[in-house]
């Protein structure tokens, strides 16, 4: 019997990576409250952290360790019923200028930490939170692409002075009416060259006239779909990121559906704003005659919106917009160069050339930001009927000016945005110009609450499972096999550190499915060492010797073990590929399983025996049963 020492060496290192990064499932994360400012400029001191703990104090709630760290103050609570409540005591009384949210505060030792170790997230049926699923409104979003094809369509035809005498959008189509043929066949030759393959064209005379009929094709229809799925599912993501739940699924579900889950977020309204929540801008013309404004009602094709830095009079801005923000393609933040912050924008092609047009003759003159963001008011009375405290949410549209400033050349797709107050304040409107824009509405169509207690139950059986599920099978294993059967579940324990501290690496969520595909994976674990056993078994009873009936368990063996535990991890990879969240989390913890059988099965197994048998000279017989 000779075993490699690159083989020890490697089991070596394995087991060590994979108990410290399984080591962090020690210290699960503490239910907390995070408070920070409504407003992104704005700083905090630790004055609200003092007033949070009297708060709570008042409330009768047990907290601990209360810290004061960046820009935000962070409670933690004994549990997450407390938590709730506390966060509700403070959304109350700290009114909307401060965002209370959930949060899970670490306690990792610090040197765990530093290498990047953190414990298994934990999914929505085990933390509780909200599920919610919303349908995208594909309708809306055909009227709303046919809508924008139809402004280019006029724009291109008044380019090359083709008269349009009427543009009417028909559910999936463009009718456009002319005067006479000539118009109609010439209007067809530039469109046949500027829409590509995105419309089908066909002529025809109505009631009307020569008409031209422009009618999306399928590919395109399946395009404009898609990416309204898609926009919307980047927009959700980037929003939920504001509730600090950093382990959401957001998902596809179907042709038209999306799937939100938030773990460890109980209040479905405050869920519902800020997935509902909305941030446009416009570039508007400053009026003529605004430095002469002073208040009251705005002249005729004009309307008034507060500065967002001065106390002084509303700055009087045209009503037509030039662009708003669903023309913008992207915003970044930077610094200009005074070192005051600015948003660089970026717009598409029909926003730039609708900019261009618009400050071609405009050059001198004054442009301002309009930022229009749709929220809701907070407050709170007493329910006639119960006598119990409820919370009203009135929703409102805040508009104001944000900047303004001369145009000093002729702008295009890209320019910028200054005299902002922070880089914070420049951070939050990038983030919202990115995400806030929908490509088509959105409905709620089924919300569901898990709640905490209900998560805790789903822990503690899952843990009680696995625990039987080890002891029955570590159990068998004594009884039938001695000492090869406590090698096995040596090797079975191993396999379940792996497991643990590969989904830690991967942040994986575990859910109560995962759990189901952990004990799986120790029943099947002990599959390979049973046929390695069983051929050692056979081997002997055949009057081998016992050091080479080892070997050759092991070695025949090998065939078996791999096409069985290949066959399971295709369908593991199946499972995944074609599975929602649940079965996600399932596939990807049987696969992982496998995986870590196979190498404790083969590998460490092996080791442990020659360890046992391998220096000594004779053997009479093998502790196998």
């Amino acid at each position: 019997m000779q075993y490699p020492a690159w083989k020890y060496l490697l089991i070596t290192v394995v087991l060590i990576i994979a108990g410290l990064y399984a080591a962090p499932n020690l210290y699960p994360d503490e239910p907390a409250v995070q408070i920070t400012s409504a407003a992104a400029g704005t700083q905090l001191s630790d004055g609200i952290l003092t007033q949070s703990q009297d708060l709570l104090k008042e409330a009768g709630l047990n907290y601990h360790d209360g810290t004061f760290k960046g820009n935000s103050a962070l409670v933690r609570l004994d549990n997450p019923v407390d938590q709730l409540k506390a966060q509700e005591v403070l959304r109350k009384n700290l009114g909307d200028n401060y965002v209370v949210a959930l949060n899970l505060a670490q306690t990792t030792p610090q040197w765990l930490r530093d290498i990047g170790a953190k414990p298994m997230k934990l999914g929505l049926d085990l933390r509780g939170g909200v599920r919610f699923v919303l349908e995208v409104d594909m309708d809306k979003a055909l009227e709303q692409r046919l809508t924008s094809a139809s402004r280019d369509i006029r724009r291109d035809l008044r380019a090359e002075r083709i008269a349009v005498k009427g543009i009417k959008n028909d559910k999936r189509t463009v009718v456009l009416h002319f005067s006479d043929t000539d118009n109609r066949n010439r209007a067809q030759n530039v469109l046949q060259s500027s829409i590509g393959n995105t419309f089908t064209l066909q002529s025809s005379i109505d009631e009307q006239g020569p008409a031209l009929i422009l009618a999306y094709n399928d590919a395109t229809l399946d395009e404009i779909n898609s990416y309204a799925v898609n926009q919307n599912l980047n927009t959700l993501r980037n929003r939920i990121a504001e509730l600090g739940v950093t382990e959401a699924l957001v998902q596809s579900q179907g042709a038209s559906r999306i799937v939100v889950e938030l773990p460890g977020v109980q209040d479905t309204a405050e869920a519902k704003r800020v997935l509902g929540r909305t941030a446009n801008l416009e570039f508007r013309m400053v009026a003529e005659g605004a430095e002469n404004y002073t208040g009251g009602i705005p002249p005729a094709g004009t309307e008034a919106f507060p500065f967002e830095t001065l106390d002084g009079p509303p700055v009087l801005l045209e009503r037509q917009a030039i662009v708003t923000g669903d023309k913008v393609t992207n915003a970044q933040t930077g610094i200009d160069e005074s070192g005051s912050p600015e948003v660089s924008i970026t717009l598409d092609n029909a926003g730039g050339k609708l900019m261009q047009n618009a400050t071609r003759t405009a050059v001198g003159k004054q442009m301002a930001v309009v930022f229009i963001e749709n929220k809701q008011r907070v407050t709170y009375k007493e329910d006639s009927a119960t006598g119990e405290t409820v919370e009203v949410r009135t929703p409102y549209a805040e508009t104001k000016v944000i900047n303004r400033a001369n145009i000093q050349a002729v702008l295009g797709s890209s320019f910028r945005i200054t005299g902002l107050d922070s880089s914070a304040e420049a951070a939050e409107l990038a983030l919202l110009l990115r995400s806030g824009a929908l490509a088509a509405p959105m409905y709620f169509v089924e919300e569901r609450t898990i709640g905490p207690s209900l998560g805790q139950e789903n822990i503690d059986k899952g843990l009680f499972s696995t625990q039987v599920g080890y002891l029955l099978v570590f159990a068998f294993m004594i009884i039938f096999y001695r000492l090869f059967g406590v090698i096995a579940n040596i090797a079975l324990a191993v396999n379940v550190i792996i497991i643990i501290s590969i989904m830690s690496i991967l942040g994986s969520s575990l859910t109560l499915p995962g759990i189901a595909g952990i004990v799986l994976t120790i029943g099947m674990a002990v599959d390979a060492n049973v046929l390695i056993f069983e051929r050692i078994r056979e081997e002997l009873a055949n009057g081998v010797r016992p050091k080479s009936a080892i070997v050759a368990g092991f070695d025949r063996a090998y065939s078996s073990i791999f096409d069985a535990n290949i066959t399971t991890l295709l369908v593991a990879f199946i499972l995944f590929s074609i599975g929602t969240g649940p079965i996600k989390g399932f596939a990807i913890t049987l696969a992982i399983g496998i995986v870590s059988s196979l190498f404790t099965a083969i590998l460490v197994t092996r080791a442990l025996i020659q360890i046992a048998y391998g220096k000594r000279k004779s053997i009479k017989r093998l502790s196998i049963g």
